[in-house]
């Protein structure tokens, strides 16, 4: 292997992981010559007509599109849930860590500090970090006079007592009803069962997790699920999958040569979202819904997220039905120049597909089914209140070919005046709020690697004291990995998001007792 030397127990490695000395080379040559970053040729925009803004009656409509088409399809809601909550006590981390009971100006040099103290009362798990402290004959509301802050943080983030600092997301409680608090997990359920139930009568739900948080997963779903199956009136089916070691990619060090462990076996590292293609390729479904894990609002919220899921997949499901008889038709061979012409604006027009030239097909018909027999998505946008992350685009890729996408900003060469000012001129951002049709006009799964960019990739760096990490990342489940689906975009409300990333988040009236 070119530039490269490697030990049976290196093979041995590669190949327990299901990955491939190819594989290997492959993320190696990334390395050295980078990823190609995005061409955008405009910003997807309701004026432009990237995005579908819809009135009252057209949301009207795709709400009955979505009850009549419904019927005898099976719903998936696949919930990327494998993070952490670290990310979420940043602050307090980093205060418990610096902080010895003095400080001259508190609520300048502790700001987000001094808010989640001000209103520990309020958020959902203040009663079991009491009693935590109270098992080891401590008093919270003694603390707190004291000014022992750290303590009472201590109690809340450490593994032996509460440990919210290494919890998954889904499981810290974020809402509270009257008596009763509910995790992430729990309002996925609830919410899942709106909109989501299949014709047989169960909400399936998908979660992807860490390995080590299975059990905790498993324990929870074990304690909930026949309460909200009596409440809800339905059954519910809910499966976990972890990221597969063989998306996992190797890591470099700043020469782009392999690091090795102390035990010097190679390093890799797991290969960010985009690893999750293969979770969701695994979804037996008609129709996928897809939604982050911090992305939940209590009961008096989600209606407007409800109504909204159903108009997403209202409008995925028309277009499946058009797109079907389309290629059925075009299949029979007996289809004539003005239906083919019917055709092609219809994926003009209404998919925003650009027509390759026809001398790479034997036939219009023949280019036609290839564009049209793809996965579909329908994606929900929100107008930018600049929130980080990625954005509707038209991009433009090495054969001039124009298409819908989703790009991160990061993918973006934001050294060239041209491409800034297209993302300055966008208007919306990526919520993750998608439904996706994986299977056919015969009802076979799409094999969803084929419709990816493999270039679309990242590469990430980092310090480990004086050796610099080099990371790479597969091309974004949203991003990248779904690149040649067939896209459309549609604007929804700003109601329909209201993520948790720091625990201050939870603070906001949307998530707060009504």
């Amino acid at each position: 292997m070119k530039g490269l030397s490697l030990s049976e127990g290196d093979l041995q490695q590669i190949e327990s992981l299901g990955i491939s000395v190819e594989e290997i080379e492959q993320q190696l040559a990334n390395y050295r010559k980078g990823f190609n970053k995005a061409n955008l040729s405009d910003a997807a925009t309701i004026e432009n007509g990237g995005i579908c803004s819809y009135t009252d009656a057209e949301i009207s409509h795709y709400l009955d599109s979505y009850q009549m088409r419904v019927a005898n399809k099976r719903l998936i809601k696949f919930v990327p849930a494998s993070g952490a909550a670290s990310r979420m006590f940043k602050d307090l981390f980093a205060f418990s860590s610096t902080y010895f009971g003095v400080a001259g100006n508190f609520s300048k040099e502790y700001p987000e500090v001094q808010t989640f103290l001000e209103n520990i009362r309020t958020f959902a798990f203040f009663d079991d970090l009491r009693k935590q402290m109270e098992n080891a004959s401590l008093d919270l509301v003694d603390y707190m006079q004291r000014g022992d802050y750290s303590t009472i943080i201590n109690f809340l983030l450490k593994d032996q007592y509460l440990g919210y600092g290494s919890k998954p997301k889904a499981l810290l409680k974020f809402h509270r009803y009257g008596s009763i608090q509910r995790t992430p997990l729990e309002e996925h359920i609830v919410e899942g069962a709106a909109y989501a139930k299949s014709s047989d009568g169960k909400v399936r739900l998908h979660f992807t997790v860490s390995p080590e948080h299975r059990s905790m997963f498993r324990k929870k779903v074990h304690e909930v699920k026949r309460y909200y199956e009596e409440a809800l009136g339905v059954q519910i089916e809910i499966r976990f999958s972890e990221q597969k070691h063989y998306t996992d990619t190797l890591a470099v060090n700043e020469y782009n040569e392999p690091i090795r462990d102390e035990k010097g076996r190679l390093v890799f590292r797991p290969g960010g979202h985009g690893a999750l293609l293969e979770n969701l390729q695994e979804c037996n479904a008609d129709i996928i819904f897809i939604k982050n894990i911090d992305n939940v609002v209590p009961d008096w919220g989600k209606h407007t997220t409800i109504v909204y899921k159903k108009v997403l997949a209202g409008v995925l499901l028309e277009l499946q039905e058009k797109i079907f008889a389309y290629i059925q038709q075009l299949k029979s061979h007996q289809v004539d120049d003005k239906t083919l012409d019917e055709i092609e604006q219809f994926a003009i027009n209404r998919l925003h597909i650009t027509l390759p030239d026809l001398n790479n097909y034997p036939s219009r018909a023949e280019r036609l089914i290839r564009l049209l027999n793809r996965p579909i998505r329908v994606c929900g946008m929100v107008r930018n209140q600049g929130e980080p992350g990625g954005g509707p685009f038209y991009v433009v890729n090495e054969h001039g070919d124009r298409s819908l996408q989703i790009v991160e900003t990061a993918q973006i060469n934001r050294k060239t005046p041209e491409q800034e000012s297209i993302l300055k001129q966008s208007t919306h951002f990526n919520p993750v709020d998608l439904v996706c049709g994986t299977k056919d006009y015969r009802g076979r799964k799409f094999n969803l690697r084929k419709f990816r960019d493999p270039e679309t990739g990242f590469i990430s760096k980092k310090s480990k004291g004086a050796t610099v990490v080099k990371s790479q990342e597969l091309p974004g489940l949203w991003n990248g990995a779904m690149a040649h689906w067939i896209t459309l975009f549609v604007e929804v409300p700003l109601a329909t998001f209201n993520p948790v990333k720091t625990v201050n988040d939870l603070l906001r009236k949307e998530h707060l007792e009504n």
